[in-house]
C-alpha cells in the first residue's frame, strides 16, 4: 500500500509512483489537504457510467463518480483529472473531489442548448489528426484550432510569437495516412495548405504504416499530456498504437466511398507511453460546436485581425464599408476570401452560443440586427426613388 511518508522531500514529486502520469511538484502542493484526510491521489483514466478508472500509487482502481458527477455539466469529472480517491478497505470506494483543472478542451454539446462538454482536461498537446486519404476540409481544421486556442481553465490563450503560447495547451496539425501522398510535391501543396489555415501551428505528416513522422510526435508528446482529436477514420486509434508500439487500440478499416471511420474508440482513454508523456484518445468526433471560442477565433484568423485595425470604421463587418482594409486585402490577392468567409462563420457561431448565456450580448444582437433591417429598408427605398 501506498505510504505518503516515504516521499517527503522535495524530489518526491519525481519518485512519486504516478510520475508518469504527470504529478509533479504543483499537484503535490494541490492535493496536500486531501493526504492529510488519508485519501489517494490518482488521475483518471477512463470514465463510464457512473464509475471511473483511477491510477493511483497503488495501481489502477475502480471508483465511484457520485461525488464529482455536479448538475454543472462543465465540472463532470472528465479522462485526465486527477482526483482524491477513498483508500484500500473502503466500501464502496469513491473519487471524493478533483483538483483544479489547469487545461481544458471543451467543445458545444449542441447548437440548440447553452452547455458545453469537456472532452479532456490537464492537457499540455492538442493533437488534431487530419486523415490526408480525403479531400481536405480547411474549414474544419480552423473549427478544431479555434478551440484548442481557447482551451484553458478559465484563462484565454495569448500567442506571444509565431510559435508560443503564454498558457494552455499547444496545439499541433498531424496530417495522418502521408503514405497515400507518395508525390513530394503534392503532399508540400498540402502542407502549405494547411500552415496557411493554421498560422503559427506546426504542421506535421506522418504515416503509421511507414513510420515517417511518428519519431518526431513522440518527442512532441513524451513532454506532458497529449490529446487526440479529430473526426472517425483520421487515424487516431492506429496512430496511438504506433506511439504506444502495440495494438492497444482497436482498429477498424474505413468506408472507401468517402474515407470515413466507424467509431471504434467509445471512450476516452489515457495511457501512458513508453517514451514518456501521456496520451488521451478519443471518440471520433461528428460536430465540433464553439464553446466560447471568441479569442481562439482572434487567434487562428489573426491576419484578418491585423488587417481590421487598418480599416476606417472600428466596428467594420468587412462586408462593404468603405476604407475596409480586410476587403482591400482580399482585392489585392493578399487574403483569401476563403478564409474570411470561414472567420466570419465561426464568429458569427461563437456569438450565438455565447448569447445564450449573456443576456447584454442578446441585447447588442437584437439591436445590431433592427439597425441592418432598417439600413436595409432604407437602401431599398433610396434604390426604388431613384429607379422611379
Amino acid at each position: 500500500m501506498f505510504n505518503a511518508s516515504l516521499y517527503p522531500s522535495s524530489l518526491s514529486a519525481v519518485q512519486h509512483p504516478l510520475a508518469v502520469y504527470g504529478w509533479d511538484e504543483g499537484w503535490e502542493a494541490e492535493f496536500a489537504p486531501y493526504a492529510a484526510q488519508g485519501l489517494l491521489p490518482g488521475r483518471v483514466v477512463r470514465v463510464d457510467r457512473g464509475q471511473c478508472d483511477v491510477a493511483t500509487p497503488d495501481g489502477v482502481v475502480r471508483a465511484d463518480t457520485a461525488f464529482v458527477v455536479p448538475h454543472d455539466p462543465m465540472k463532470v469529472v472528465c479522462t485526465g483529472d486527477w482526483v482524491a480517491v477513498d483508500p484500500e478497505g473502503s466500501d464502496p470506494r469513491y473519487a471524493r473531489t478533483i483538483l483544479p483543472r489547469r487545461t481544458a478542451f471543451v467543445r458545444s454539446t449542441s447548437s440548440k442548448r447553452s452547455e458545453g462538454q469537456v472532452l479532456a482536461t490537464n492537457i499540455d498537446h492538442i493533437v488534431i489528426c487530419v486523415s490526408l486519404a480525403v479531400e481536405l476540409d480547411l474549414g474544419r481544421i480552423e473549427r478544431f484550432l479555434a478551440l484548442a486556442m481557447s482551451s484553458s481553465s478559465g484563462e484565454a490563450l495569448l500567442r506571444t510569437s509565431a510559435d508560443s503560447w503564454e498558457s494552455g495547451a499547444q496545439p499541433l496539425v498531424v496530417l495522418t495516412k502521408a503514405d497515400l501522398v507518395p508525390d513530394p510535391a503534392a503532399l508540400a501543396y498540402l502542407v502549405q495548405d494547411v500552415e496557411t489555415a493554421a498560422p503559427g501551428v506546426q504542421v506535421l505528416t506522418v504515416s503509421s504504416l511507414t513510420g515517417e513522422g511518428t519519431d518526431v510526435l513522440a518527442a512532441i508528446v513524451a513532454d506532458g499530456t497529449s490529446v487526440l482529436l479529430g473526426i472517425s477514420g483520421a487515424g487516431k486509434s492506429t496512430l496511438a498504437n504506433a506511439l504506444l508500439g502495440a495494438d492497444v487500440m482497436e482498429v477498424q478499416a474505413t468506408r472507401d466511398v468517402d474515407g470515413k471511420g466507424r467509431h471504434t474508440t467509445t471512450t476516452r482513454n489515457l495511457l501512458a507511453l513508453p517514451g514518456g508523456g501521456v496520451l488521451i484518445d478519443t471518440p471520433g468526433l461528428r460536430g465540433v460546436g464553439l464553446w466560447d471560442a471568441g479569442t481562439g477565433v482572434g487567434q487562428v484568423f489573426s491576419e484578418i485581425e491585423e488587417y481590421a485595425a487598418d480599416c476606417r470604421f472600428q466596428d467594420c463587418a468587412h462586408e462593404a464599408e468603405p476604407g475596409c482594409a480586410v476587403l482591400a486585402a482580399i482585392d489585392a490577392g493578399e487574403l483569401p476570401l476563403r478564409r474570411l468567409e470561414s472567420y466570419r462563420k465561426l464568429m458569427r457561431e461563437n456569438q450565438r452560443i455565447v448569447a445564450k448565456t449573456d443576456a447584454r450580448l442578446r441585447a447588442e444582437i437584437r439591436r445590431d440586427w433592427r439597425s441592418k433591417a432598417a439600413e436595409g429598408r432604407a437602401n431599398y427605398a433610396a434604390k426604388r426613388g431613384r429607379n422611379a
